[in-house]
């Protein structure tokens, strides 16, 4: 779930993102210092949890809950600018379901978030919605596609999405990047969705499906696919230090993470966890977060960190790999 150019997940941040204007809060928004030292380079909010599709797959949706409403989001999304988060990625579930998305998005980008991206399956998407997004403000909206051809895990796949693929391709402002995904359909449809995105002008990625615990599981001919997709891609195919390659050859990439610092996933209840793949291990209200917590959570080794796939948890956390964590 993942990237714009540069891609989502190489979040290229300099001293001006520090210096932008901050909205009024009842608490002093961090400091320029402080955030350099703990603060969030990005935060992804669930805007609602449902989802109009079901893919076998997925741990991150229902098929009931209403959309949270926009006051309710207008307060977190000033909560994560006074903690002067960079980037903001809003998703669910399917963020194109909430009816006040591009007033979601004209209010990020007034209150000053540097890069505003949505995640779609993109079975929503129309000429009306990428004018509304043009207008609000977007900067990046990101497209998994599992394969070509529906099957018993997915119909998130290109075939239906072809026409609304390019309806971005020729009228989006903001980048679109079209991520291919090894293994939920047969290895080499992969190659398809990377070569049709490129044909189309789009930004191609790879993303290797995780189970529910985040942990990779590939078969041969997946990692033989894998590793033409990245000879076709070059070095956007080898993000954060290549870590899926050392997933896939060692078992293991450790790093340091900073989910809960310099990384935020923010609930639909509000709630700010590591990532969404373990939203059991640690919680804290959005609206009482505060420098500590941002500090402790900069400092609290994560135990599932050297099996970790959750790219944008290793992105963010890559400019502090030479500074120790205190545990």
């Amino acid at each position: 779930m993942s990237e714009p150019v540069p891609p989502p997940e190489t979040i290229q941040i300099g001293l001006e993102a520090a210096a932008l204007p901050l909205p009024a809060v009842s608490e002093p928004p961090l400091s320029t210092m402080d955030w350099l030292r703990y603060g969030p380079f990005l935060a992804h909010i669930v805007v609602i949890r449902r989802c109009n599709l079901s893919c076998g797959y997925c741990n991150e949706y229902d098929d009931h809950s209403p959309p949270v409403p926009y006051e309710v989001l207008d307060q977190r999304l000033t909560k994560l600018r006074s903690l002067r988060a960079w980037m903001l990625c809003m998703t669910g579930g399917e963020p194109t379901l909430h009816p006040d998305l591009p007033r979601l998005v004209r209010r990020a980008t007034d209150l000053g978030f540097r890069r505003r991206q949505i995640i779609t399956n993109g079975y929503r998407v129309t000429r009306k919605l990428v004018a509304a997004l043009n207008d609000a403000g977007l900067t990046d909206l990101q497209i998994s596609v599992d394969g070509v051809k529906r099957n018993q895990t997915t119909v998130k796949v290109l075939d239906p999405l072809r026409g609304r693929l390019r309806v971005l391709a020729r009228e989006a402002r903001f980048t679109v990047v079209v991520s291919a995904v090894i293994g939920s359909a047969p290895p080499s449809e992969a190659l398809e969705v990377v070569r049709f995105t490129r044909e189309e002008g789009l930004t191609p990625r790879i993303v290797l499906l995780h189970d529910g615990s985040g942990r990779l599981q590939l078969s041969a001919e997946e990692r033989a696919t894998f590793a033409e997709v990245k000879r076709m891609l070059g070095r956007v195919g080898r993000e954060s230090g290549d870590y899926r390659q050392r997933l896939m050859d060692e078992g293991a990439a450790p790093f340091r993470c900073r989910s809960g610092s310099r990384y935020l996933y923010v609930d639909e209840f509000g709630q700010v966890h590591w990532c969404s793949q373990t939203r059991s291990a640690f919680g804290k209200d959005l609206m009482s977060y505060s420098l500590e917590d941002l500090k402790r959570q900069f400092h609290t080794v994560k135990d599932c960190s050297p099996g970790c796939t959750v790219g944008c948890a290793r992105t963010a956390s890559s400019y502090d790999e030479w500074r120790m964590q205190k545990g």
